[in-house]
């Protein structure tokens, strides 16, 4: 076993393909176009080019440097079904071996017929979702696919001794949960003794397979939502067994996100490992701690998850730190996997050349780790002039028109507390009442599906193939169609369906200032889906009216209420790579102002729901509790300054994504919004118990639709989820929605689900009303 370490390494790349090669094969192999071989081979030369390519960037080919992260849909699912612990409900897919395949796995992932599928949520505070894995006592471990080892062997069989990367135990189980079988107040943590001697096996595979070095992956630790001395004390069982395991790849345990608790620190140090990986952009350098004598630290100083160029000086200086420790070496690195950013911003030939000189996307990080790596070899005269080019460009983007603009700062600056406070509720209740809503109303959160026509149409009219008068005739047509859609399922409140929107953001990006968007910029989101974050660079105004001519459109289509659709301003935020030379606080309030001159502008064209999208408001928690009071006050004031001027009798709509209500219930209760639509399906309505016992009193939408899924619920199943929802709370609160919007799914599918959600809706108004 060797244990020398290279002097800079990546902690994972992106795996969907420069031109999202990997979305289109397995999305191909999923309409059954592409067998598995031939998604296979597509995804075994997506990995020979990552390799290649980040050789070429400057990552050694036999020094365990370039990190092998490739994953079909998710590094959570992959390690869960590698262990075997694949939920009773898909047992039969199994191979007769009991290994699982990749049709059990992506049957796992997406559900099938009456099987749902695992659920879904945020990976840390990042917009990146993993499969919760599901264990309970009667789970058995066991290795139940090679996957990992046979990558190993295929790079090492091209010449590339690489580092897989695993998802370390302690963090399985911590971001687990019990099975239905489980006993209550089950602990899937309880079962780490039983799941080590398995990861003992899988070290072995992987030696024997060719590796040298194994990356195992703890960001659990540096996580608070869990007692810190109970995961510190699995990390060193779990250590303690994986290091003093004779036949095995020397060992890196990588912890970014955030800082280490101390306690998890301590016990690192002293653990028979070889190697410690730390978040140095979101954490410090920690104190001296015994034990590090014959380690190396990998010093995360290259930020894995923005888009900047970053501070080379102080990467520089966080390294030189990191030597005083008494480590027997250091290494330069980045803060996380590199998944989080797009592929290479040199591909971005449409960006304003003065901007694309302050970004790093994955391939300049690796530039820039290589660079690090070479000071830390030859010394720093070495990368002097690197680290002064860097310098450079962070001076010249500070100094740059439109970072600061003068009107936008003084209408911040001339905020007072009544630009924050909306009003009594009771007071909007009762002027609300002239909807004339009835029991149970139905609703979408707001998109439906992007078929290929639309698609086809934007790209056309982007080539100049449609002129704008077509192109917009186009987009007329779409939303009347959807619009009759709704009226014929019988759905109350209407939506235009967002077919001139790209992407959520994306969309008020290119028509707020401040703002750029990529051609190529793609970053994974779940499984086959990516979006492509924009670059929020500047102060932020509004030009003009964004949106109210498309609803306007609409409303004069039907004789139904017709919601307005904006994206919040902390979504807008935390799905963009915002800049990070001014507090997130100014920069949600600039984009919260220009909001509010939507909402006012929607109300004065006679829009009376307005629907004010906060899917990311938990995404961007921090991880560190001390942290979350502030973020908490900006983000909940980013809202309520955006709706605050809203009418009394206009109806305020908010949805979240993912938001476990339960963590965040006095924020979301502060954000005031008249109505909270709320994803619910896929846990099987688990937030309504949250819902009942906070107290909390508005409008609520707990999802009876899974959107992440291609199944279609059955009407039975809506009902069910109806009847724990209005036998839990006053009727009065309860609305009827899908867990998210309908963008990703196709027609097919939608229809059958929203069918099926009115006729569940009408089967529970009319025992009701017996």
């Amino acid at each position: 076993m060797t244990t020398d370490f290279p002097a800079g390494t990546i902690l994972g790349y992106p795996r969907i393909g420069r031109r999202r090669e990997l979305k289109r094969a397995v999305e191909q192999h999923w309409a059954g176009s592409l067998d598995e071989a031939g998604l296979e081979a597509e995804a075994a030369r997506l990995r020979r080019e990552t390799r290649e390519r980040l050789a070429s960037l400057g990552l050694g080919r036999d020094d365990s440097s370039i990190p092998e992260s490739f994953s079909f849909y998710d590094q959570v699912l992959d390690t869960a079904l590698v262990v075997g612990a694949l939920p009773a409900r898909f047992a039969d897919l199994r191979a007769a071996d009991g290994s699982i395949p990749l049709a059990a796995y992506f049957t796992a992932a997406r559900g099938e017929g009456e099987r749902a599928p695992l659920e879904m949520t945020k990976w840390f505070d990042t917009n990146y979702h993993y499969l919760v894995p599901e264990i309970g006592p009667e789970t058995v471990f066991a290795l139940s696919s090679d996957r990992f080892a046979r990558q190993v062997a295929e790079a090492k069989a091209d010449g590339f001794t690489v580092r897989p990367v695993v998802v370390g135990p302690v963090t399985l189980l911590a971001l687990a949960k019990a099975t239905d079988e489980a006993p209550q107040g089950f602990d899937p943590l309880s079962r780490l003794d039983d799941l080590l001697p398995v990861y003992v096996d899988l070290l072995a595979a992987l030696r024997a397979a060719g590796a040298e070095w194994v990356q195992l992956d703890e960001p659990a630790l540096v996580s608070e939502s869990l007692d810190a001395a109970t995961l510190a004390a699995a990390a060193e069982r779990a250590y303690a067994v994986l290091g003093g395991a004779t036949d095995r790849p020397a060992i890196l345990v990588a912890a970014g996100y955030a800082q280490l608790s101390p306690q998890a620190w301590h016990v690192l140090a002293a653990a028979p490992v070889e190697a410690l990986a730390l978040d140095l952009h979101r954490g410090q350098v920690p104190p001296a701690a015994a034990g590090l004598e014959g380690k190396t630290v990998v010093g995360g100083v290259i930020d894995g998850r923005n888009i900047w160029r970053g501070d080379l000086e102080r990467a520089w200086a966080q390294l030189d730190a990191l030597r005083g420790l008494g480590a027997a070496a250091v290494a330069a690195g980045t803060s996380t996997s590199l998944q989080h950013v797009p592929h290479d911003v040199a591909e971005e030939t449409a960006l304003d050349g003065r901007l694309v000189s302050w970004l790093a996307f994955a391939d300049q990080k690796v530039e820039q780790v290589a660079t690090l790596a070479r000071g830390l070899v030859a010394g720093r005269a070495a990368i002097d002039a690197d680290l002064a080019a860097a310098s450079a460009a962070l001076a010249d983007r500070l100094a740059a028109p439109g970072v600061r603009d003068g009107a936008v700062r003084a209408r911040e600056a001339a905020l007072t507390a009544a630009d924050f406070d909306r009003g009594d509720y009771g007071v909007r209740v009762a002027a609300q009442e002239a909807l004339g809503l009835p029991v149970l109303p139905t609703t979408t959160i707001g998109s439906f599906p992007q078929t290929g026509d639309i698609r086809r149409a934007r790209a056309r009219h982007g080539r100049g193939e449609l002129t704008t008068d077509e192109y917009e005739g186009f987009l007329r047509e779409e939303i009347a169609r959807v619009v009759d859609l709704q009226e014929d399922l019988g759905l109350d409140v209407l939506v235009h369906g967002e077919a001139e929107r790209n992407d959520m953001v994306q969309y008020f990006a290119e028509h707020l200032d401040g703002f750029a968007v990529t051609q190529h910029g793609w970053v994974q989101s779940y499984g086959s889906r990516a979006t492509r974050p924009s670059i929020l660079w500047g102060d932020v105004s509004r030009p003009a009216p964004i949106t109210v001519a498309w609803s306007t459109y609409a409303q004069s289509l039907t004789d139904h209420l017709m919601k307005g659709m904006l994206t919040g301003p902390v979504t807008i935020l935390a799905w963009s790579f915002v800049r990070d030379d001014q507090p997130l606080r100014e920069t949600a309030n600039q984009v919260a102002l220009a909001l509010r001159d939507e909402i006012a502008d929607l109300e004065d064209a006679g829009i009376r729901i307005i629907q004010v999208d906060e899917p990311a408001l938990r995404e961007l928690l921090p991880l560190k509790l001390a942290d979350q009071p502030a973020y908490l006050d900006w983000s909940v004031g980013s809202f309520r300054l955006a709706t605050a001027g809203a009418a009394a009798a206009t109806q305020v709509h908010t949805h979240l994504c993912y938001s476990e209500f339960g963590v965040v219930i006095d924020a979301i209760a502060a954000l005031d919004a008249d109505v909270t639509s709320i994803e619910a399906a896929r846990s099987r309505g688990e937030v309504i118990d949250d819902i009942a016992t906070s107290g909390f009193s508005h409008g609520v939408g707990p999802g009876v639709y899974d959107i992440h899924s291609p199944r279609v619920p059955s009407v039975d199943e809506v009902t069910e989820l109806l009847d724990r929802a209005a036998g839990t709370l006053p009727l009065r609160q309860v609305w009827v929605n899908p867990d998210c919007g309908l963008k990703t799914r196709g027609y097919d599918e939608t229809v059958a689900s929203l069918r099926h959600l009115v006729e569940a809706t009408n089967r529970v108004r009319e025992r009701l009303t017996a």
